[in-house]
């Protein structure tokens, strides 16, 4: 990737860091998650902290994740936070803190949402 980045003079991406959050949804319908992720959007919207990138939801609507990524994972976790502790089918969820891209040796911290 740095090969191709020299070649065609791309600027590394601002967005290495990830935040993923595994959660037990449990509801009827999709329309809770939506609701979450329409407020994550407007949480983020015009700040440079990162991006709301979607979602992973199982068929049976029993469990999901949610992921965001930025350029820096501590700073975007701190952002969503509060509207994460609002939404009741979040509490207790499990977060990853990435500090770097998707690959082997990078740090990451993983912890239960309160």
């Amino acid at each position: 990737m740095e090969f191709l980045r020299k070649l065609f003079g791309l600027q590394k991406s601002n967005s290495e860091h990830g935040v993923v959050i595994h959660f037990n949804y449990n509801k009827e319908d999709l329309a809770p998650l939506q609701d979450l992720e329409r407020r994550l959007d407007d949480v983020l919207k015009g700040k440079a902290v990162g991006d709301y990138d979607g979602n992973e939801i199982a068929v049976d609507y029993s469990d999901g994740y949610l992921f965001l990524y930025g350029r820096n994972a501590e700073e975007l976790f701190a952002e969503i936070k509060g509207t994460l502790e609002s939404t009741d089918f979040m509490s207790g969820a499990n977060v990853k803190l990435r500090f770097g891209p998707p690959e082997d040796g990078v740090k990451e911290i993983e912890f239960k949402l309160n």
